[in-house]
């Protein structure tokens, strides 16, 4: 490389930091303000020159960087932030984002930059759907649970399905005060406003699960449809980047810590690292375990029985996620490519 650079990016700024390897001439700056339009006039200096090469921490707004950078013909790296902060080890001074720059610089110059895979854009496309659903399901089910609270707050029998036509009848019929009648007219207001918004979004997420050959080859798992294998295909990425599949479960945060001491163990939780969409979408695939014609339904019944309901999810889940990984690995390249017209119409 001829040049070798890091960013730190920041909404107002853009910290840089890199080294002409011809002069040993280092250069460090600022790009102001963050934006697309700053940062391709700045990238304008390399036009022409071969073997430039930045990096930068897949934090938010790497997207645009790495978009530009590949514009310039720069060849752009994406560092892992949790590995990256590993690598910057005991803290001796302040950090900065003078110093978090000249780190990208320096490991990718020494080759140990802990490299993140940058997915092509139509997947980034999915991936930003799939992660506006599952926001706007989340919301949507905060507001359900406002409604539960205030009924039990003001001793209402228990509604099981509040969305449908006899969840909505026992509403109406419930003995509540007038702030809480407001408060119940509210929430179910919200709640159309947020099923109307997810509609159309899941119907377009359930058309790529349907049409590409990396979500299709998901639903091959019991459990999984296209909704979810699209958001699985979309945050799971390229798993030929993990070493085990063992990886592809911590990735979704589904794997279980341990801390132990002697004879002391203290009881298991959930890391929870990672990005929680894919956790959302095999925990709700796993559901499917309780099915007596589902493969997994006697581990899940087992351990049903052993420990709980939410635990044998858990378990289930864990098992769909390296079931994916081994089958998008086994597609390779093709679990990326653009379907074919003649997979469309199968599809």
């Amino acid at each position: 490389m001829a040049i070798v650079g890091g960013f730190d990016v920041h909404r107002a700024q853009i910290t840089f930091d890199y080294l002409d390897m011809g002069t040993g001439e280092i250069a460090t700056g600022q790009i102001r303000p963050a934006t697309r339009e700053a940062l391709r006039s700045w990238l304008g200096r390399f036009e022409g020159r071969r073997g430039v090469a930045f990096a930068v921490e897949g934090c938010t707004g790497w997207r645009f960087v790495v978009e530009e950078l590949r514009r310039a013909g720069v060849e752009a790296h994406l560092a892992e932030p949790a590995d990256t902060a590993t690598q910057r080890g005991h803290k001796r001074r302040a950090k900065t984002d003078r110093t978090d720059a000249r780190l990208m610089r320096e490991l990718l110059r020494q080759e140990r930059l802990p490299a993140s895979w940058i997915p092509p854009a139509a997947v980034l496309e999915v991936r930003t759907l799939a992660r506006l659903y599952v926001g706007l399901m989340a919301e949507r089910r905060a507001w359900q649970q406002r409604i539960h609270a205030q009924l039990f707050h003001q001793g209402v029998p228990a509604v099981g399905e509040l969305l449908s036509t006899e969840g909505q009848a026992a509403l109406a019929r419930a003995e509540l005060s007038a702030a809480g009648r407001r408060m119940v007219e509210t929430a179910g207001a919200a709640i159309d406003a947020l099923t109307a918004l997810i509609r159309p979004l899941r119907a377009q997420l359930r058309a790529v699960g349907a049409r590409r050959p990396g979500c299709r080859a998901l639903t091959e798992q019991d459990g999984i449809g296209f909704l979810t294998g699209a958001i699985i295909w979309a945050e799971l990425g390229d798993c030929r980047r993990f070493a085990r599949a063992d990886q592809a479960v911590r990735f979704a945060g589904l794997d279980v810590t341990v801390w132990s001491s002697d004879s002391k163990r203290a009881p298991g939780r959930l890391a929870r690292q990672g990005s929680p969409e894919p956790r959302w979408a095999l925990s709700e695939a796993a559901e499917s375990a309780a099915r007596p014609t589902s493969p997994d339904h006697a581990d899940d019944a087992a351990t049903r029985d052993r420990l709980d309901g939410k635990l044998a999810t858990r378990s289930v889940a864990r098992k769909l996620a390296r079931r994916c990984d081994h089958a998008l690995r086994r597609r390779g390249d093709a679990a990326w490519t653009a379907p074919t017209t003649a997979e469309q119409a199968a599809a």
